[in-house]
C-alpha cells in the first residue's frame, strides 16, 4: 500500500520535475559549462580550452567589481529599510478603520505602475537639466541648501537615487502581504494582553512579531533574490549604459557581455551569472539557517 502511494506521489510530482528540470536544471548546468570554456566563439560553437580562465577574468574586471560593489549596496541598503518600512506602515494600516482598503489600494499602486513609467518621475524629479534643477533640488535650494545633480553628478547621489527607488517599487508588495499576515494573527491574544495591561511594544514584540515571522523571513529571502536581480531599475534611471554612469549591476554586467556593446562574450557572461549565483544561494541558506534557528529558540 505503502509502495502504491510513493508511485502515485511521484506520478503526481512528475510534470513538475520534468518543467523544473528543463527551465531551471538543464539551463543551470548549460550555464556552468559555458562558463568553463576558454574562448567560446558563438558563431561556430567552438573554444580553445576548459578551465577557470573566465572567472580570473570576471573577478579580475573593474567594470564587474563595480557592478559587484552597486550590488552589495543595493542589497544591504533597500531590504532592510523596505522591510522596515513595510512592517511601519502595514502595523499603521492594521489600525485604520473605515479607510483602511483605500489607503492599501493607494499604497499598492506603485507596484502595477511601469518600471520604467516610475522611473521617467524619478529623473524628472531628481535630474539636472539646462531648463531646470529638478523639483528635489528645488526643495533643497529652498531650504538653504546646495542642488546636486542626482542623476549624473556624484557616485552617492546617484546611489542614493537607485536606493530610494528601488524601495519605492518594491515597498507595495511587502505591505500587502504583511497587512495580510497581521489580519490572521489571532485576536484572542490581543484581548489577552489588554486584559494583562501588557502594553503596545511589548504586544508588538511579543505577539505580533512572533506571528508574522515567517512571512518576514520569506520577505526578507526574497528581498535579498530580488536585489542581486536588479536590473531595470537602474536602466530606468542611468539609461542603458550602466558602465559609463558608473551604475552597473551583476545581471547588467551579464547583459553587456551577452547583447551590448562589448557584448558577444557568452563564457565570461556564464561565469559571472554563476558567481552570482553562488551569492544568492549563500545568502539564502544562510538566513534559513538563521530562521530555523530562531523559531528553534
Amino acid at each position: 500500500m505503502n509502495m502504491d502511494n510513493s508511485k502515485k506521489a511521484w506520478l503526481y510530482l512528475l510534470p513538475s520535475l520534468i518543467l523544473l528540470g528543463a527551465f531551471l536544471l538543464y539551463p543551470l548546468l548549460d550555464v556552468f559549462v559555458y562558463s568553463l570554456e576558454e574562448g567560446f566563439n558563438f558563431a561556430s560553437q567552438t573554444y580553445l580550452g576548459v578551465g577557470g580562465y573566465n572567472y580570473l577574468y570576471v573577478l579580475h574586471d573593474p567594470y564587474f567589481l563595480q557592478a559587484l560593489k552597486n550590488t552589495f549596496i543595493l542589497v544591504l541598503i533597500t531590504v532592510p529599510v523596505s522591510t522596515c518600512l513595510a512592517l511601519l506602515i502595514s502595523v499603521a494600516l492594521s489600525s485604520v478603520g473605515a479607510l483602511r482598503q483605500l489607503y492599501q489600494t493607494i499604497y499598492f499602486l506603485p507596484y502595477v505602475t511601469n518600471t520604467l513609467a516610475v522611473g521617467l518621475v524619478f529623473m524628472v524629479l531628481f535630474q539636472k537639466t539646462e531648463y531646470t534643477d529638478g523639483m528635489v533640488n528645488l526643495l533643497i535650494q529652498w531650504f538653504g541648501g546646495e542642488g546636486v545633480d542626482f542623476i549624473n553628478g556624484p557616485y552617492w547621489a546617484k546611489m542614493f537615487v537607485l536606493c530610494f527607488y528601488t524601495v519605492w517599487v518594491v515597498m507595495p508588495f511587502k505591505i500587502l502581504v504583511l497587512t495580510s499576515a497581521l489580519a490572521s494573527v489571532n485576536q484572542d491574544y490581543y484581548r489577552a494582553a489588554r486584559v494583562d495591561g501588557t502594553s503596545r511594544l511589548r504586544t508588538f514584540t511579543r505577539i505580533t512579531l512572533p506571528m508574522i515571522a515567517p512571512m518576514l523571513v520569506y520577505l526578507v529571502i526574497t528581498g535579498f533574490i530580488g536585489a542581486f536581480k536588479a536590473y531595470s531599475d537602474a536602466v530606468a534611471l542611468f539609461g542603458t549604459d550602466l558602465n559609463a554612469a558608473g551604475m552597473n549591476t551583476i545581471v547588467g554586467y551579464v547583459y553587456d557581455m551577452l547583447y551590448g556593446d562589448s557584448g558577444g562574450y557568452p563564457s565570461y557572461a556564464s561565469a559571472a551569472a554563476m558567481v552570482l549565483f553562488v551569492i544568492v544561494l549563500t545568502i539564502t541558506c544562510i538566513n534559513l539557517l538563521v530562521s530555523r534557528r530562531q523559531f528553534r529558540g
